[in-house]
């Protein structure tokens, strides 16, 4: 049971995985579903999504929502589970959305592969981030899941291939970064960027942080070599 209050124009991480450990996502539809979600879900406003109409979810972005119930500051999706850098707007605004957010997928997925019951384990878990270091973390740390599908141990070991780390990041489509990196695309109306504190004003900003995180194991590994290297020379 989670004991933590959400309070306004606090910021949080909220995650949650699939029950078991399962599969949220099946396919690039299930993603754009839940991304599409991110945005129609917080408001005010109820929405049905309509799949014998032809309509295009890109569509759905020009819907117009009520007040918000949240600001989204980041978020990025993986193949069973999800982080969101969120803001609390007003009372119970976070509750709110996250129980309609997962309410919808759950029902489509439900219905999409025939099966029942809960898709997420029962709570959603949220953290607190009430320091600018923190806060700046969560950022990065939320934008660079996506690397563990292609290095999962990066974070003990450090980057094998930093080239293939960042591209894979460039072309990764179910998380923020791209809107930060100044892309063009529909999906951006989900974040709120001013919500966020003014810690990366532009594309450099934000790039140096990244780069900083992805280096960071390989820059200690390399740094204690030196140093024991060092240390047998004087010997």
């Amino acid at each position: 049971m989670r004991t933590l209050i959400f309070a306004e124009n606090e910021y949080y991480h909220i995650y949650n995985r699939g029950v078991d450990k399962r599969s949220i996502f099946e396919n690039d539809f299930d993603y754009k579903r839940f991304t599409l979600l991110l945005y129609l879900a917080n408001s005010n406003a109820s929405f049905q999504i309509r799949t014998d109409t032809g309509k295009k979810i890109s569509e759905y972005f020009s819907s117009e929502r009520e007040e918000t119930l949240v600001d989204i500051c980041c978020y990025c999706l993986m193949p069973n589970h999800f982080h969101i850098l969120i803001r609390e707007k007003t009372a119970g605004g976070i509750s709110s959305f996250l129980h309609k957010l997962k309410t919808s997928y759950c029902s489509y997925f439900n219905k999409k592969y025939d099966r029942k019951g809960s898709l997420f384990e029962t709570t959603f878990k949220a953290e607190h981030a009430n320091t600018d270091n923190y806060l700046k973390y969560l950022f990065s740390y939320i934008h660079l899941n996506p690397v563990k599908l292609i290095d999962p141990a990066w974070k003990e070991n450090g980057i094998r291939d930093f080239n293939d780390s960042y591209k894979f990041l460039q072309n990764y489509e179910y998380s923020s970064y791209l809107d930060y990196l100044g892309v063009d695309r529909i999906q951006g109306k989900i974040i709120d960027k001013v919500a966020l504190p003014g810690y990366f004003k532009d594309k450099d900003a934000v790039e140096t942080e990244i780069f900083d995180w992805l280096t960071y194991k390989k820059r200690m590994i390399e740094e204690k070599e030196d140093l024991i290297k060092k240390r047998g020379t004087k010997m």
